[in-house]
């Protein structure tokens, strides 16, 4: 287990100063427009180091599966930065985002082979 130095955060001192695998930095994403917008998003900022297992849950329309498509690079946020190991998603063309997909993120749809 690594200590904690002073002024570096966590996620960097337990990688070993590698980028966390998956940082989230002040995303929002909305769906509509005006009135009739729906706010599924808005700020959502978290990192995940390397190696570590984390379970998203809440409240149905709560926005996990809009939170996973971004994160999945198949949709592209209103605001806001993603980052792949240190790759911007938003610096990736489609080709870029299909070989995101095909080579670092793995997708279990939720209705995948249930009866």
């Amino acid at each position: 287990m690594s200590e904690q130095r002073s002024g570096e955060n966590a996620a960097t001192a337990v990688a070993g100063g590698r980028p966390p695998m998956v940082r989230v930095e002040d995303v929002h994403q909305s769906y509509g427009t005006g009135a009739a917008a729906v706010h599924a998003l808005r700020g959502v900022s978290f990192e995940i180091p390397h190696g570590e297992l984390v379970a998203l849950k809440g409240r149905s329309g709560s926005g996990k599966t809009t939170l996973l498509n971004l994160v999945g690079g198949l949709d592209t946020p209103d605001r806001g930065r993603i980052t792949i190991d240190g790759t911007d998603l938003a610096g990736l063309g489609e080709t870029g985002l299909l070989e995101l997909r095909r080579d670092r993120i793995g997708f279990v749809f939720q209705g995948f082979g249930l009866p």
